[in-house]
């Protein structure tokens, strides 16, 4: 598979990662987790993205493939509020109790990355969190600090000395960090790992989405038919080519290194890999991707932000 260096960690990537979300919100079977994994990393994927708040997400890749820790980069998520860890929101006593705990869960001595996971600008502003992945980092218990999120967040976070990763949404309906996360992270040498390259299936309808999300979708569903685009329009032949021109737009994006896709389908998953393999968009499929989006945010009369 296409390996990318992850910024200026030096880490190599595959240009395709794992990403734990569904297994974690949908309840998937042990058996059907340890499927996944044992094809993507059969298949030489390299990267699996997870987080504390991934609903029993740790635990089962910890249970899957610890015994396979030297093949792949483990990154997760911290900073929320849990009921069994003491530490209000973003303290340091909880980010430093959660990586505790991630450890353990996921069976490992060390994460590659941990990144703080969504918190609000004025959270990163006051620095403590941030300061708490710091001394993990000093500690040994992760190599590199860095974090999840989007908007003038993300492009804050990307310019502290102490930020390695950026986890940040970049797909076809969600535009917005290309041209303000991106470029930062591109001066500063951040490793970007792009969340919902598959703009979370947009061209389906609601009743399609499992669980959660049917509405966590809608905004992108939402901002797709606005685009008024079909996948003709890029020279493909049906809808069911969505899958694979969203990923490669993601890919396309300069300063992107690895796209990480959630699925609890092993087939799917097989696809993506495929799809990833055939390369960047072509410069005209590109433009006319872009364009749809800045029309449609200009017919909506307002700037559509990264969704977080």
């Amino acid at each position: 598979m296409d390996k990318r260096t992850l910024g200026k960690t030096g880490l190599s990537v595959t240009s395709v990662g794992f990403g734990a979300g569904p297994i974690g919100y949908l309840g998937t079977a042990q058996k059907q987790v340890e499927t996944i994994l044992f094809t993507l990393l059969d298949a030489g994927v390299n990267l699996i993205d997870t987080a504390a708040a991934y609903h029993g997400s740790e635990e089962a890749i910890g249970k899957a493939v610890a015994h396979r820790r030297r093949e792949f980069v483990l990154v997760s998520k911290c900073g929320q509020q849990f009921d069994d860890l003491p530490g209000e929101a973003w303290s340091p006593e909880v980010i430093t109790a959660t990586v505790d705990r991630s450890l353990k869960r996921l069976r490992t001595d060390h994460l590659d990355v941990m990144l703080l996971h969504s918190c609000r600008l004025e959270v990163l502003q006051r620095g403590e969190a941030l300061g708490a992945l710091i001394k993990a980092r000093d500690s040994g218990k992760i190599r590199f600090a860095g974090y999840s999120g989007d908007n003038d967040a993300a492009v804050f976070a990307a310019r502290q000395p102490g930020v390695c990763v950026i986890e940040t949404s970049v797909n076809l309906c969600d535009q917005a960090n290309l041209a303000t996360v991106l470029p930062v992270a591109r001066e500063r040498d951040i490793g970007i790992i792009a969340k919902r390259p598959i703009a979370n299936s947009a061209w389906r309808p609601a009743q399609q989405h499992q669980g959660i999300y049917r509405d966590y979708a809608k905004p992108y569903r939402e901002r797709f038919a606005a685009m008024r685009i079909t996948s003709q329009d890029l020279g493909f032949t049906s809808d069911a080519d969505w899958p694979e021109i969203a990923l490669r737009f993601t890919l396309s994006q300069p300063g992107v290194h690895v796209a990480i896709i959630g699925t609890t389908n092993p087939a799917n998953a097989q696809r993506n890999l495929e799809a990833a393999g055939k390369g960047p968009l072509s410069r005209g499929a590109l433009d006319r991707l872009v364009s749809a989006f800045k029309r449609a945010e200009a017919s909506a009369n307002q700037k559509w932000p990264g969704l977080t």
